[in-house]
């Protein structure tokens, strides 16, 4: 918990009890249905939780905005992002229902009234979402070629809508296949945890 402190000093009492449930619920349910390896469930905060949070670091969402979190799992980055804004809605998916479950249950139990969490291929989905986040679920191409036209042309945030997606590792092959605009943004700006050294954001604006 700490750690999220470090970084994020204004958190609110509400968001700070939340947050700092989230080590005993993941380590419950995990212990029931695999959703964190065991060699991560003992760095949660750092290298799940304050992962997510790193999108709000750099974008501030918009009260009412709708995002979509595609492969959500047991619930990175939507629950932690959930707790941050919680004038914001946010959509869970993903098609393997015991991990969705476990996103299910947990954001139940913080009482996250912003959170709906859909047992779906995303593919399915018909509905329209300022922005979709992610945590490097496919190769990035495929993952904007197959999710963009969920992308709303509707306008509330003052940046443009697009794809926040969290990746690692070299990405400027994927990259160069994009002709849209997108930023990429180094998360070893604003962290200075070795986990974060090769993480980045990238921001796609279809």
């Amino acid at each position: 918990m700490d750690i999220i402190l470090k970084y994020f000093p204004e958190l609110t009492v509400s968001q700070m009890s939340r947050f700092s449930r989230l080590e005993s619920l993941y380590r419950d349910w995990n212990s029931k249905i695999n959703v964190i390896s065991r060699k991560d469930i003992d760095h949660l905060f750092e290298r799940h939780v304050l992962h997510s949070l790193s999108i709000a670091k750099i974008f501030r969402f918009a009260d009412h905005s709708r995002i979509l979190d595609i492969g959500t799992g047991g619930g990175f980055p939507g629950i932690p992002l959930a707790i941050f804004f919680p004038a914001v809605q946010f959509i869970l998916a993903d098609s393997i229902s015991k991990k969705i479950k476990v996103a299910g249950e947990i954001s139940s139990a913080l009482q996250l009234t912003n959170v709906v969490v859909k047992n779906i291929r995303a593919e399915q989905l018909k509905d329209s979402f300022d922005f979709i986040v992610s945590r490097a679920v496919s190769e990035l191409p495929v993952f904007y070629r197959n999710f963009r036209k969920l992308v709303s042309v509707k306008q509330i945030n003052d940046t443009p809508n697009g794809i926040l997606y969290l990746k690692g590792g070299e990405i400027e092959e994927e990259l160069k296949q994009f002709k849209v605009r997108y930023a990429v943004t180094e998360l070893n700006k604003y962290f200075e945890e070795p986990f974060f050294e090769t993480k980045k954001l990238v921001y796609l604006i279809p």
